[in-house]
């Protein structure tokens, strides 16, 4: 991509940003014009060139954005939207048939819908309830259906991330001018709506996060002029600086562990002066975090500080790392444990805690303790096969740079946030792609 069309992208996604903060209703237009402009242009190329990735991408990078705005007209539309786009790709492009693991996948998921018709309480909306719940695991089945063993080139690749980074990016201008003073706000060291967008702050770090790493890695591998390497940069601290004052953890630790996957990777794989400049290259990255972290800490009163270390505003250590999300794992592997084969059923889970706690509704954390306590000894063997099949696909595939770092995004967000978003699953898919660094590979399809 030319330096002025990427300054213009770049642009184009302030004037979102800010338009839908004084705007309102206008994000619903950005909502229809998404899938809507999507639809026509993979239509148009017929998918030659995987657009429907490009397209998934930036509906995954908009879904918070859009949640946060209210403009989407079903909670789980994004989900939907990545599923209808990648089954239209396989219609124009095909799929691979060896992606057979994942057809089991899906498979698997079906006794514990099964279960869930015959256990859950009869005043319980059955069919939202089961789609709530089983909607991120089926996206990533049909995403990584998809995705598997498909030929790619890295720079196609790159814009598919840049896809997801994009609106992400609207997303941190539109929480720059929704929370311009922070001293004003903060009063302690939990998780903040105020400092989010009035959301959910671990949904909103989650996609902060995974956009601090898209840019971290156009910065490392698309900034080719010192112009494009400072847009690079600024874009990068903006949204570290934002992801870092919702003070929901989980979504910035991912994200700086993928950027440390990344840096290791590239550092082994590259040699000479090449490796001397990529040296460089962190010890400058690594004095600008430190000063991101240094302007953080002192626009929140060294809250940030505390929030990291696990101390409440007062310094005092509090009593959970996990602020209470053991107990849930707890309750969900008690669940598997008394039904081990095929599980409570999904949303089960939900509804039994619903009443242990008289009637508080606590949603799961963790897709795995829900994953094992809704689906049993099924859900156990789901699990393996999401966590072990890119790795051996990577054997065959070591072009593919990202891997190890969409396989951890996957990992650690649905240990935090489960698949309340798209993004875990669409990102995870990214793992099973074949990458070329060179030449173009033919895009036939078995």
């Amino acid at each position: 991509m030319n330096e002025r069309k990427y300054i213009i992208l770049i642009l184009f996604h302030v004037i979102i940003g800010v338009l839908v903060y004084f705007i309102r209703p206008l994000s619903m237009m950005y909502a229809v014009c998404i899938p809507a402009l999507g639809l026509y242009y993979v239509m148009k190329t017929q998918n030659r060139n995987n657009e429907v990735l490009l397209v998934a991408a930036y509906i995954v990078g908009s879904e918070v954005f859009l949640r946060m705005t209210d403009a989407n007209l079903l909670y789980e539309s994004s989900k939907y939207g990545v599923m209808i786009f990648l089954a239209l790709g396989m219609y124009y492009s095909g799929f691979s048939k060896d992606s057979v693991p994942f057809w089991i996948y899906l498979l698997l998921l079906l006794p514990g819908v099964f279960v869930a018709t015959e256990t859950l309480n009869i005043r319980t909306d059955i069919r939202k309830a089961i789609a709530f719940n089983i909607s991120g695991p089926v996206c990533l089945g049909i995403a990584a259906i998809y995705c598997f063993n498909r030929k790619i080139l890295l720079s196609q690749l790159n814009n598919v991330l840049l896809s997801l980074g994009l609106p992400i990016f609207s997303t941190t201008v539109y929480l720059i001018l929704y929370t311009p003073n922070l001293k004003e706000i903060l009063t302690g060291t939990g998780s903040n709506n105020e400092t989010s967008g009035g959301f959910g702050p671990n949904q909103v770090a989650t996609l902060l996060g995974i956009g601090m790493f898209v840019f971290f890695s156009r910065l490392l591998l698309e900034s080719k002029s010192k112009l494009m390497f400072a847009v690079n940069l600024i874009i990068l601290f903006n949204i570290t600086y934002r992801g870092l004052v919702t003070f929901s953890r989980g979504g910035m630790v991912t994200g700086f562990i993928m950027i440390i996957i990344l840096l290791f990777y590239l550092f082994l794989k590259t040699k000479g002066h090449g490796r001397y400049n990529l040296f460089r290259l962190f010890i400058f990255l690594s004095v600008a975090f430190f000063m991101t972290w240094l302007y953080t800490s002192n626009q929140t009163g060294g809250l940030i500080n505390k929030r990291y270390a696990n101390q409440d505003a007062a310094g005092r250590e509090k009593e959970s790392q996990l602020t209470g999300r053991e107990k849930i794992w707890d309750g969900e592997i008690d669940d598997f444990l008394e039904n081990p084969i095929f599980g409570v059923g999904v949303a089960k889970a939900l509804e039994i805690r619903t009443v242990e706690t008289g009637g508080l509704t606590i949603a799961s954390h963790s897709e795995i303790s829900r994953t094992l306590a809704e689906h049993g000894a099924m859900g156990i063997i789901a699990l393996l096969i999401v966590f072990f099949t890119p790795i051996f696909l990577f054997l065959d595939n070591k072009q593919n740079i990202y891997a190890f770092c969409f396989i951890l995004f996957w990992l650690l967000t649905i240990n935090h946030a489960a698949m309340r978003i798209a993004a875990p699953a669409f990102v995870y898919s990214l793992s099973l792609l074949k990458v070329f660094t060179a030449e173009e590979p033919s895009l036939h399809r078995e």
